[in-house]
């Protein structure tokens, strides 16, 4: 039987020819990996997290219950097996089975599996950054982790070819100078999830919660707050002072490189994403 293959996963790839070519393949890597791991697997995820891999519940041969994840060629995530392996579950969902080739993973299944979203976002505050605390160690030297940097240049670039749709250019243009400026500055630098927020926790049985989807990049900590701050969209445009400083006082950081990091990534948003309004409203509240 031929795989299902989520519809938001085929119009992430359709627009990228190396996407393509790795959805076009993805049925016989998928029956490949059946056999090679001696898997069963159901459907794939279907929600809203679903745009950059096939993710969906597996059972292996001895009964164990996991979950079969295959990421699509992505920047952000060619990283994420290797940060697997560094965190070994501690606080993330651990890593039962990998192919580096063809960016494969047989992962841990969380049970129940509920999402961190489910409780009041003041809670999830706490939660995030109790895990973020976790995750942030220096790798022995040396490592192969992407420094923070590589990300920031990409995004910037991807912001900067915009550049005739920018609704406010000198706010835009600093957000990029932030950007640039902040990865040179660090006063430490530690191994960075840079993509935790409240979908990506899930209530496990192991510990409460644990960390999936991680995007590993070596830099700064207080870019990592961002990702959750952003989420709570609504709560940050309100009262971005008191939201960043309360959710960086429980991070033990310093608030202002929060809000900083934080002004810079809804200035490119603004610049990149500039059909959607919100980003230049927030940068602006934020600076």
């Amino acid at each position: 039987m031929t795989p299902k293959i989520p519809a938001r996963l085929i119009t992430a790839c359709r627009q990228n020819a190396e996407r393509l070519r790795w959805l076009n393949r993805l049925p016989d890597v998928l029956l490949d990996l059946q056999q090679r791991w001696s898997l069963t697997f159901e459907d794939p995820f279907e929600g809203s997290e679903g745009g950059a891999a096939w993710v969906a519940p597996a059972t292996l041969s001895d009964g164990i219950a996991a979950i079969l994840k295959l990421g699509m060629p992505h920047m952000e995530g060619e990283d994420e097996i290797e940060g697997l392996r560094f965190w070994n579950g501690d606080p993330t969902v651990q890593l039962l089975h990998a192919d580096d080739h063809l960016n494969a993973m047989l992962l841990e299944r969380c049970e129940p599996g509920t999402p961190l979203r489910e409780i009041p976002e003041t809670d999830q505050d706490v939660v995030i950054a109790g895990l973020l605390r976790r995750l942030w160690r220096v790798p022995a030297p040396p490592h192969s982790f992407r420094p923070l940097s590589v990300m920031t240049r990409c995004w910037s670039g991807e912001a900067s070819v915009q550049r005739e749709h920018w609704a406010d250019s000198g706010l835009i243009s600093e957000g990029i100078h932030l950007f640039e400026s902040l990865s040179a500055n660090a006063s430490e630098e530690v191994l960075l999830a840079t993509d935790l927020h409240a979908g990506n926790v899930l209530r496990a049985q192991r510990e409460p919660w644990l960390v999936i989807d991680p995007k590993p990049f070596f830099g700064d900590p207080a870019y990592d707050a961002t990702q959750h701050l952003l989420n709570c969209y609504g709560r940050l445009r309100l009262d971005p002072e008191r939201t960043i400083r309360r959710f960086a006082e429980l991070l033990h950081i310093d608030h202002e490189r929060v809000r900083l990091w934080t002004f810079g990534r809804a200035a490119l948003a603004a610049g990149t994403d500039w059909q959607d309004g919100r980003w230049l409203e927030l940068a602006r509240r934020l600076a």
